[in-house]
């Protein structure tokens, strides 16, 4: 390795993240099965990645109070744009790199909730399909009647760099305006492999559409060899057709979306500002590891994480096989049996209409169900039907019939 190579290392780790770099660069398929040197696994599971939409509650449910409705597909992108810093780079900032995360197991869940003035807005993350990776989600606050659902799967490739394209959607509703609002996943690469420190940079462009007659278009740019800067955004708000048409920009979005970004409208006047450093986040609840579903992440994988905490990499890929070992036979019993995994809180849908209607305003966008095992949906029913330990969960949600 050269000087700058590993530099960020642990001595005792730069030989394997070495060789790690090779292998990635030699590897083909897909990279989420390979297994990387142990300061840079993770103990989460992707599962728990759900939970980043909704850790500001305040923003999630601000547009359904507003009234107008240009306004309100603006609170919708300031809490899209809110977002990206916990679901891209609070890893890095609280961990000091961006870590491989634990490979969910097919029926694995996430379950939890935040509480605080806005309410209770409830969190439901499963493992839908393993081959390929997939997870759906379920976030919905009754007080304010705002609902987030969707699903994502990741496809890596190497080239200079780790490439992921992120397969999905989620679809934002507010019940007091029957809006829906089709937000699409950005595109993104890991940036810093060669110093061993490796942190997310977004790129390319997403989109919003909302029902109402509004779309934002967020474009993504990082720091290049020559100029730019880190994790930076450009957003414009348009109605439906005129993206082309610098006159009809109603407001644009400006700054880092690990920083500050600030809001202004077609006169240029300053509206609204962001600073992620300073918004305030509510902790998420979750049951005690005792008290969870066998299938519930924390503790499915609580072996697995204590031993990748203790660097102790034979007790993690001992305990690790005893999971993959253990789905492998219940897969095996399944197809000799006929029968499919029966999904705890989704099911799959032939289509999705809402979603055929507002792509239209989002070029290039389809749902992709060869490459996400199919079209997933919050099941109301399988929900409120959920057996113990969800049986808190299922009255809340028989009482209020999210």
């Amino acid at each position: 390795m050269s000087s700058e190579e590993g530099a960020a290392l642990p001595a005792s780790s730069k030989g394997s993240w070495g060789s790690f770099l090779k292998s990635i660069a030699s590897f083909n398929g897909d990279l989420a099965s390979m297994t990387a040197p142990a300061f840079i696994l993770s103990t989460t599971s992707l599962t728990e990645f759900s939970a980043y939409w909704a850790e500001m509650p305040k923003l999630l449910v601000a547009p359904a109070a507003e009234k107008d409705p240009q306004k309100r597909a603006m609170l919708v992108l300031k809490w899209f744009l809110s977002t990206l810093k916990q679901q891209y780079a609070s890893r890095n900032e609280k961990l000091g790199s961006e870590k491989k995360p634990l490979n969910p197991f097919l029926g694995e869940l996430f379950i939890g909730k935040w509480e605080d003035q806005e309410g209770t807005t409830h969190l439901v993350s499963e493992q839908v399909s393993h081959h390929p990776p997939v997870t759906a989600y379920s976030i919905w606050n009754d007080k304010h009647g705002v609902r987030l659902q969707g699903y994502n799967a990741q496809k890596a490739s190497f080239s200079r760099t780790i490439h992921v394209r992120q397969v999905g959607h989620a679809i934002l509703h507010l019940d007091a305006w029957d809006e829906d609002y089709l937000i699409t996943l950005p595109s993104l690469h890991i940036e810093g492999l060669i110093t061993g420190s490796p942190y997310v940079e977004l790129n390319k462009s997403t989109y919003i559409v909302g029902s109402n007659g509004f779309t934002s278009k967020v474009e993504y740019s990082g720091k290049g060899w020559v100029s730019g800067t880190k994790n930076s955004i450009t957003a414009t708000m348009y109605p439906h057709g005129k993206e082309k048409s610098k006159h009809d920009v109603i407001y644009t979005a400006e700054g880092a979306w690990t920083n500050n970004f600030t809001i202004k409208n077609a006169k240029k006047e300053v509206v609204d500002t962001y600073n992620a450093k300073a918004e305030p986040k509510t902790p998420l609840q979750v049951a005690p590891i005792e008290a969870q579903d066998p299938l519930e992440t924390r503790r499915a994988w609580q072996k697995v994480a204590a031993a990748i905490l203790k660097g102790d990499m034979n007790t993690t890929s001992a305990e690790k096989t005893l999971i993959e070992n253990s789905q492998r036979e219940m897969r095996k019993k399944e197809a000799a049996e006929g029968r499919e995994w029966e999904r705890r809180f989704f099911s799959k849908a032939k289509g999705l209409p809402i979603f055929e209607k507002l792509k239209k305003e989002a070029p290039g966008e389809s749902l992709e169900a060869d490459q996400t095992n199919g079209v997933w949906v919050f099941d109301q029913a399988k929900a409120s039907a959920a057996k113990p330990p969800f049986s808190q969960l299922s009255k809340e949600l028989s009482k209020n019939g999210a």
